[in-house]
């Protein structure tokens, strides 16, 4: 039987339009665990989301297509999905 692919889950809060794109802080909280990330892109048309799998992808050496925005497309505080 061939392995089953895992998910894992990640809560990040962007900040676009910023002169770099980087992870700044890691947030624990009684709401668990909250990455903020800095992105170049503005949030429009969807550059700042594309942007942030695009950093993921590079910062957990994983294809982007494992990489889903579940919810906050349209928000500042994103839940994403990523399987392995």
């Amino acid at each position: 039987m061939p392995p089953q692919p895992t998910e894992n889950y990640l809560r990040i809060k962007v900040v676009p339009r910023s002169h770099k794109t980087e992870l700044i802080e890691t947030i624990h909280d009684h709401n668990g665990t909250t990455h903020k990330i800095r992105l170049k892109s503005a949030p429009e048309k969807g550059k700042a989301n594309q942007e942030l799998i695009k950093f993921l992808s590079k910062l957990l050496d994983t294809p982007t297509e494992t990489i889903t925005i579940i919810s906050g497309k349209s928000d500042r505080t994103k839940l994403i999905k990523i399987k392995q």
